[in-house]
């Protein structure tokens, strides 16, 4: 990774949103609404032209995806039974591969994040993912769908809308080494090997914390994506590598300049026992997933799938400061707003 400026922090105080109608009359709003117009317009054209079917996920189910960092699922009563609202819709694109071999989604999730990510600028407690999932598909497949997609999204967004960057202030020039060519991929032992040559105290053990990401980030000029993150540090959905036990096969793809996590994949374990195993190494109960399991049991195709955080996205592209900037209705965790 090479190296470039870190981006400023702002003031806790303008990271929250203004009251909505200011917001949603704000011309920087309108901008980064275009923007995130053609993000979604240009991001199924690509995935349709590749194959894939667009269908509508579920928002509330018995169980949700229970690999969520650090947040919260939310209840719902649904006819005497209680039911999450989805925090992601793993698992039901895991199962509609029963249908279709390529699926996507566009995503609502909902995650009650803790109450001080309303200060980490990359969090909103109601969210959209651009969701993927391949049949028989490998961390290879994902990880070229997800590159294929970004660029896509990146030439299609400068090539409809320049005025809208223009009226934003950010410079074109930002994206020419995405556009350059590959991105980079380490490892999870080199980031957190380069985390710690910036004295930064990063388990080798955890998933990179929040604030590694962004440190790791805004040395880079261009995305890279971080792979084999430890047992343990994912759900139980994500496969264990069969040649270094212990590392799975996954995969998150981060932005340069700062912005951190966009992407976040791997490869799927589909087989019964196993999971139920995973599960309980996980501190999940699977009597809880039953209707999961009876899936499972039945027999669905190895997979491999990722969701790209919209809102991460769009903020990306246009250059501001939060995600709640690049949401028309946002909620920020731990601020009560329409």
């Amino acid at each position: 990774m090479e190296h470039a400026t870190s981006v400023a922090i702002a003031p806790a105080a303008d990271r929250l949103p203004p009251p909505l109608a200011r917001h949603l009359a704000s011309d920087t709003t309108r901008a980064a609404m275009r923007i995130q117009q053609e993000v979604l317009g240009a991001a199924r054209a690509f995935l349709r032209g590749e194959g894939f079917v667009e269908l509508l996920p579920p928002v509330i189910g018995p169980v949700t995806d229970p690999g969520a960092r650090g947040s919260k699922q939310l209840d719902v009563d649904y006819y005497g039974h209680k039911y999450k609202v989805m925090t992601s819709g793993i698992l039901y694109k895991q199962a509609s591969l029963l249908a279709f071999d390529k699926i996507f989604y566009i995503a609502p999730n909902v995650r009650a994040e803790p109450v001080e990510t309303c200060n980490t600028r990359r969090h909103l407690a109601e969210f959209h993912q651009i969701d993927v999932e391949i049949a028989h598909g490998t961390r290879a497949d994902a990880m070229g769908v997800a590159e294929r997609l970004l660029t896509h999204v990146v030439k299609h967004a400068l090539a409809t809308v320049p005025d809208q960057f223009e009226l934003l202030g950010r410079d074109p020039l930002a994206f020419a080494e995405l556009l350059a060519g590959p991105f980079d991929v380490i490892g999870h032992r080199q980031a957190v090997e380069a985390l710690h040559r910036l004295d930064y105290p990063q388990s080798p053990d955890a998933e990179i914390e929040w604030t590694g990401e962004e440190l790791l980030s805004s040395k880079a000029e261009r995305p890279f994506f971080v792979t084999d993150y430890p047992k343990g540090s994912r759900g139980f959905y994500d496969r264990e590598s069969t040649t270094e036990p212990g590392r799975l096969r996954n995969f998150d793809l981060l932005a340069p300049e700062g912005y951190g996590e966009l992407v976040s994949g791997s490869e799927r374990e589909s087989d019964y026992a196993t999971i139920v195993t995973r599960m309980r190494e996980t501190g999940e109960n699977p009597a809880k997933y039953r209707w999961y399991l009876d899936v499972m049991r039945e027999g669905i195709p190895n997979s491999a799938g990722f969701g790209m955080g919209l809102e991460r996205l769009v903020r990306f592209l246009t250059g501001l400061d939060a995600v709640w900037q690049v949401n028309a209705y946002p909620k920020v965790p731990g601020e009560v707003s329409p």
